[in-house]
């Protein structure tokens, strides 16, 4: 841990809701410290998880009085399948059978890092808002906790959190002490969370909003909403790094949004390049994005709008990469470079999730351009998923699925190979260009054409000199 942090975990109370044998098996362990989660799955032995590894805590396995002793223990579970213990930042998700009984549990376990916002405070102060980018478990809403009472402690800021799993402020009537003096806003359901966001600016005003996980198309218009009304914005969203937004049109209006756009035959000439292009829509819902890399480590994008307008042309994204160092300090280098990261998938295969998507039609059109794509079976697999708008209006479950694993989604208007053909071009597989050969196939399949409906080509002579 760096010592510039401090942490607050609240093991104990975790610990408090267990069968007694599981404790005595953790209590054991010398790195319950680093514990990140409990599972307890109906009929399998318990499980503690690590960074780095798992271990099986007692060789007996759970049964339905273990799981009825936790659940007696904890606050209610909400529509998410969630429940907290009061004031704690603990996270207890429930699977449940058909019949809606319970017969798994996740615990992960919730600290409170202070000090972890010091490699972004200077962003925060500035003013503007700003969005965090990172995989599942790398610190992002420890970090947005952290600015939450930054903001509202040490810059009396009025701070509104719109905590919809109460996961930042923890569960109860009651927040957790690690928000400081911000006051926070519960959502009865996850679907209600934009509505609770415009709720928060029209009858709290707040100075600042902090939103965790925004991932709808709801939350990405009230949170334009919101910065228009000239509150800032902190808040995390579902993706990994900056081009993850960019082929999410769902999402992308929270970078300024990607449209296409036809270009006369001169500019298309003028730019070297071809005549449909993708621009920017709009200016970006968030001016500053930050991609947490690692815990201590953080890449950063801004003006965001600038470094969007460059990727759409192909050009390098140069980020800010900042570190913290052993004794604190933190470390700056404009050299980590993440070159073309929206066509970055010419140099490694694409891995391909469709879902209510054509996938006769889908490698129809991989085939034709060569693209390295890989369309696979698996979710798990998978980098991006691609359903059809039907499908993502319906929140079937496979789309849930890859939003709460922070997958990226594409979603195309119909299943039709035009609409792949323009995904593939947002992902930056270009439209091949025809061989010499094929170029003088076509023109004479072209001009056979045309003599069918009495044009001519005629051919001016030119006179030698």
């Amino acid at each position: 841990m760096n010592p510039t942090e401090r942490i607050t975990d609240n093991l104990d109370a975790l610990l408090a809701v267990l069968p007694e044998h599981i404790p005595e098996a953790l209590n054991k362990d010398t790195e319950l410290p680093e514990l990140l989660e409990l599972v307890m799955d109906l009929g399998r032995p318990p499980e503690a998880r690590y960074p780095h590894r798992e271990v099986v805590l007692d060789p007996r396995d759970i049964t339905f009085d273990d799981i009825d002793y936790v659940v007696a223990h904890l606050g209610q579970f909400s529509g998410d399948n969630r429940a907290g213990i009061e004031r704690t930042l603990h996270r207890i998700s429930a699977m449940r059978n058909r019949q809606g009984r319970i017969v798994g549990l996740s615990l992960r376990v919730g600290r409170a890092v202070f000090g972890t916002m010091r490699i972004i405070q200077d962003l925060v102060e500035t003013g503007q808002s700003v969005l965090l980018l990172g995989r599942p478990g790398i610190g992002k809403t420890t970090m947005l906790r952290e600015v939450a009472r930054v903001l509202a402690d040490d810059f009396n800021k009025r701070v509104v959190i719109v905590d919809t799993s109460n996961e930042i402020a923890g569960d109860g009537d009651i927040p957790h002490p690690a928000i400081g003096h911000a006051r926070r806003m519960q959502v009865p359901s996850p679907s209600l969370q934009h509505a609770v966001m415009i709720e928060a600016v029209e009858n709290h005003m707040p100075e600042v909003i902090v939103i965790d996980e925004i991932g709808t198309e709801q939350e990405a218009a009230a949170a334009r909403t919101i910065a228009e009304r000239g509150v800032q914005l902190v808040a995390t969203a579902h993706g990994n790094i900056l081009a993850n937004l960019l082929m999410n049109p769902t999402l992308a209006d929270l970078v300024g949004g990607v449209q296409p756009v036809t270009l006369g035959d001169e500019e298309a000439r003028r730019r070297r390049t071809q005549k449909t292009v993708l621009e920017r829509k709009a200016p970006p819902t968030f001016p500053i994005l930050v991609e947490i890399q690692e815990r201590d480590r953080v890449a950063i994008h801004s003006p965001v709008g600038d470094v969007v307008d460059a990727l759409l042309r192909g050009e390098q994204a140069n980020p800010e990469i900042r570190s913290l160092s052993t004794s604190g300090e933190v470390n700056r280098d404009r050299g980590g470079v993440r070159a073309k990261e929206v066509a970055r998938f010419k140099e490694r295969p694409l891995k391909l999730y469709p879902y209510g998507v054509s996938r006769d039609s889908l490698e129809k059109v991989i085939g034709e351009r060569h693209a390295p794509v890989a369309v696979v079976d698996d979710m798990d697999d998978a980098e991006l998923l691609v359903t059809t708008k039907a499908f993502y209006r319906r929140r079937v479950d496979k789309v849930k699925q890859g939003e709460s694993r922070g997958l990226p989604i594409y979603v195309l208007r119909s299943n039709s190979a035009n609409q792949v053909r323009q995904f593939l071009s947002a992902v930056g597989v270009a439209e091949p260009r025809p061989s010499p050969e094929e170029g003088e196939a076509q023109l004479r399949s072209l001009q056979q054409r045309m003599s069918r409906f009495g044009f001519t080509s005629r051919r001016r002579k030119v006179k030698k000199l």
